[in-house]
């Protein structure tokens, strides 16, 4: 078997990425490596703790998060959201999924937090973007993943939501993304505190995270990558620098995809999921009974085999996908985590005990996960 450098090593010669960091780790033993370079000039090398926009792989931080929130009483999962997020308390729906946005009829019932934690409240993006409500929500809400300093503070973020009718009925579909921004509002809402410190002090500095935010402090721009994404002629292009939009706090923590973070951070967030929520202190960050909730599928098998076109043999917990069904060698049943539109995956095994992460710095082209990605995870479900 090739090693984890020998499998980056590959993608890296052959120009799909710059460079990458990834570790697979499995009780007490570690296996970490970077490869290649920080920016495609060659003038960076990449190491252990360069810093990554990890996008999407921000989702199940939140959802611990709120989860936080849960364990202490503050928020209920069957609780209404429109104690803390008005904006939502009385939304409306569009007759179909492809009706103009002012044909609609009223929710059949209260928004959840748990339909939020479920990606399950009616706002999110389905396999056809070009519907009239998802098109608002692209329009008003979020123009891409890769300028948090375009989106507006999170008061007039929800102003905006509530204008935007839902795709479908609370509880009935599956659409990504949008709930765990949502997420982020109501966490400062019902906590009293924005949602970036409440993260960092309940979950970042606990787990000595120190690394990941919503920004990256100039004195450590120096180990933060460069963004890219792909041309159709087989090149990369720039699409953010190191000094370019992290290099503020953004007026919106977008709790869906907003954080930078290193390889031994997440696998310090890993580590605490599958000790039960446990910090290595022995503080208990979260209850038994969140983790489980967190990395248990929630999904009716019509709500998944609608969702394939982000997710292939698995099912939703709370911030990220669960492994329901063996389509493929790294397809572990039970395996929690996600991928990142900016390049980047992060998974936990909890039937083997193993955390793999791999960080590059060139955006996905769709929902499919490159090569690289299936390449480590295929090492990673035999390392």
């Amino acid at each position: 078997m090739s090693t984890l450098r020998d499998l980056l090593t590959t993608h890296v010669n052959d120009g799909t990425v710059p460079g990458a960091v990834a570790l697979v780790a499995r009780g007490g033993r570690i296996e970490a490596e970077a490869v290649g370079s920080a920016d495609a000039d060659g003038a960076a090398p990449m190491a252990r703790d360069s810093i990554f926009r990890i996008a999407s792989i921000s989702k199940p931080l939140t959802a611990a998060a709120t989860m936080v929130l849960v364990d202490e009483g503050r928020l209920a999962l069957d609780a209404p959201v429109s104690a803390w997020l008005p904006e939502l308390a009385s939304p409306s729906v569009v007759r179909t999924p492809s009706s103009p946005v002012d044909d609609v009829v009223p929710a059949a019932r209260p928004i959840t937090v748990e339909d939020l934690l479920t990606f399950r409240a009616g706002y999110g993006f389905p396999s056809d973007f070009s519907y009239p409500a998802v098109q608002l929500l692209f329009g008003d809400l979020q123009k891409s993943g890769l300028d948090p300093q375009f989106t507006p503070a999170p008061d007039e973020w929800m102003a905006r939501l509530g204008r935007i009718p839902l795709l479908h009925q609370p509880g009935e579909a599956w659409l990504y993304n949008t709930c765990s921004d949502i997420l982020s509002v109501l966490i400062s809402r019902a906590s009293g505190t924005p949602f970036a410190d409440f993260l960092a002090e309940r979950i970042l500095h606990p787990l000595a995270m120190t690394d990941t935010g919503f920004s990256v402090p100039a004195a450590d721009l120096g180990r933060f990558t460069t963004a890219y994404r792909p041309t159709p002629d087989g090149k990369l292009e720039q699409v953010d620098a190191p000094e370019g939009q992290w290099s503020s706090p953004p007026a919106f923590a977008s709790g869906a995809g907003g954080l930078v973070s290193t390889a031994d951070d997440w696998h310090a967030f890993g580590r605490m999921l599958l000790a039960g929520g446990e910090a290595p202190d022995g503080r208990a960050l979260l209850s038994a009974d969140a983790v489980r909730r967190m990395t248990t599928d929630h999904l009716t098998a019509p709500q998944r085999e609608a969702s394939d076109l982000f997710m292939e043999g698995q099912g939703w917990g709370y911030g990220g996908s669960v492994d329901v069904e063996r389509r493929d060698p790294w397809n572990v049943p039970g395996r929690y985590g996600w991928v990142g539109g900016s390049g980047t995956s992060a998974h936990i095994v909890p039937a083997t005990g193993a955390v793999a992460i791999l960080l590059t710095q060139v955006q996905m082209t769709g929902p499919t996960p490159p090569t690289i990605m299936r390449d480590f995870w295929a090492y990673a479900a035999t390392a």
